[in-house]
């Protein structure tokens, strides 16, 4: 398996959310800088009560330099809604910072291509930071990679969506006690249900646990 430096030594000690944001487009911890057009950190303040991870930024994130800004994103914000979740509450980010992608050509469409488990390692140094700055209620895990990268290689959506998973403290200085995971599908993947009134339902379904532990 490829082995990659990591992030670790990118990631300024003691740097708050904009110093991430700043940090994190120098960092060469794996290979998916290469050929992306920036590093995507998390959107939201710090005194975010929910955080919401998904895989990585996609085409329109890369462009744009912000998470979930495309069709995803939209319907996340839809699904937050209905859920009872505050848009103002919630801190989106990604599991991996930078978008892998494939493409046959110049000025070809750039394919979405799912990250490899050392590009999970590589950047799991920013992720726990953000984490350890926001230290929400609850983290809303969004699909297979996140899972993976929150809650081990043995994860599976479809096993352990819509449960209220507790979470250890992420230090033992200042954590909030009675985090909890709760794990539910990508909203990419609702988009590409054959049923997506129903998987949209699902979403909200699961949403709507994480929105208990905060009312």
């Amino acid at each position: 398996m490829t082995r990659f430096e990591g992030a670790e030594q990118y990631v300024p000690a003691g740097a708050d959310l904009d110093g991430l944001r700043r940090a994190v487009q120098d960092c060469r911890g794996c290979d998916l800088y290469e050929n992306a057009t920036q590093a995507v950190l998390g959107s939201g303040t710090a005194a975010a009560r929910v955080v919401l991870v998904g895989e990585q930024p996609g085409d329109q994130e890369d462009r744009q330099g912000a998470p979930f800004v495309g069709p995803a994103g939209r319907l996340l914000d839809k699904a937050l809604a209905e859920a009872g979740i505050e848009r103002g509450d919630a801190y989106v980010t990604n599991s991996v910072k930078h978008f892998r992608y494939s493409q046959s050509g110049p000025g070809k469409r750039r394919i979405h291509q799912t990250p490899d488990a050392a590009h999970i390692t590589a950047c799991k140094p920013w992720l726990t930071s953000e984490l350890r700055i926001i230290d929400p209620e609850v983290i809303v895990v969004l699909g297979a990679t996140a899972g993976k990268a929150l809650l081990g290689p043995s994860f599976r959506v479809t096993k352990q969506r819509g449960q209220l998973i507790p979470r250890p403290p992420l230090d033992d200085e200042s954590a909030t006690q009675n985090g909890f995971y709760v794990a539910t599908v990508h909203p990419s993947a609702v988009l590409r249900a054959d049923d997506r009134d129903a998987a949209f339902a699902g979403l909200v379904s699961d949403l709507k646990v994480a929105a208990q532990v905060l009312h």
